[in-house]
């Protein structure tokens, strides 16, 4: 059993994009500029825009935030959005999801420009990636993809079951590793909480991503030997700590790991390379523009 390291991946791969970002700027090019909007206080919310703001500011990036009240009407949203689209300085946008209640977060996707979506929601984007186009992939499967690939895991032929349906992970997962690409050629299945009989698929599948959200979800007697496991799930869950809780995956992992090739660790494995994900978007936005 070998780990999927994500953090020791991302932190590979944040060098090489600060050596990109040196080089560009040895030439005269303008540093890359990654501006976020955060709408509320939401605890969780304000530590991943945090980490996102240092992650621009280890690869040189230049990086804007606008805090928003939570009360922020969605129409002065739109408008901050606006100006951003416009600024030329900017190369991409990213709006913290979840927004408050009273605001129509596909709207908001909607509103922000396609060339400036580093977070690929945008059905611009989105209908890009389905016909195998250039274009800004979410961060989550785009990190799973290239951890995938870090590793030399073999995906040509493999049977990938994903558990979870969402437009976030398990859609666009599901079309980038069916695609005729590397890593790509997959044979999919995609199981959510309607699918009878899980197990069934779970124990044929050479590749599980688990990507619904419940807790250590997925156990020992539904992976088979060598299998590939990846855990999509972080969720804090109750534990006799000093904090009172612990972060667990979809994946119960004392079971799963030792049946598996390769496993990602909760936390550490998925989670840091969805940041990556926008530096590379952004990046890409930048050299485009």
């Amino acid at each position: 059993m070998k780990i999927l390291d994500g953090k020791a991946t991302a932190d590979q791969i944040k060098l090489e994009i600060a050596a990109e970002v040196e080089k560009m700027t040895a030439e005269g090019k303008k540093r890359p500029h990654l501006a976020a909007i955060l709408v509320g206080d939401d605890g969780a919310s304000q530590t991943y825009v945090g980490h996102k703001e240092k992650a621009c500011a280890q690869v040189g990036f230049k990086s804007t935030l606008l805090r928003l009240p939570a009360e922020t009407t969605e129409e002065y949203l739109l408008s901050q959005i606006e100006k951003i689209n416009a600024d030329s300085d900017i190369d991409g946008l990213i709006v913290q999801l979840p927004l408050p209640k009273h605001i129509n977060e596909q709207r908001v996707i909607e509103a922000i420009d396609p060339e400036k979506d580093v977070d690929g929601f945008h059905p611009v984007n989105v209908g890009k990636m389905v016909l195998g186009l250039p274009s800004f992939v979410s961060a989550t499967p785009w990190g799973i993809l290239e951890l995938i690939n870090r590793y030399g895991i073999e995906t040509s032929g493999k049977h990938c079951v994903i558990i979870g349906r969402s437009n976030i992970v398990g859609r666009p997962l599901a079309n980038l590793l069916s695609q005729k690409a590397k890593p790509g050629d997959c044979t999919v299945t995609i199981c959510h909480s309607r699918t009878k009989d899980l197990k069934e698929f779970t124990l044929k599948a050479d590749i599980i991503i688990a990507a619904l959200g419940v807790p250590e979800f997925l156990k020992g007697d539904m992976v088979r030997e060598g299998a590939v496991v990846i855990d999509v799930g972080i969720t804090r869950v109750k534990a006799d700590t000093k904090t009172g809780f612990r972060l667990a995956g979809d994946v119960q992992f004392d079971e799963v790991s030792p049946k598996c090739s390769y496993i990602t660790p909760v936390p550490g494995g998925v989670g840091p390379m969805t940041i990556i994900a926008l530096l590379r978007n952004t990046l890409k936005a930048s050299l485009l523009r």
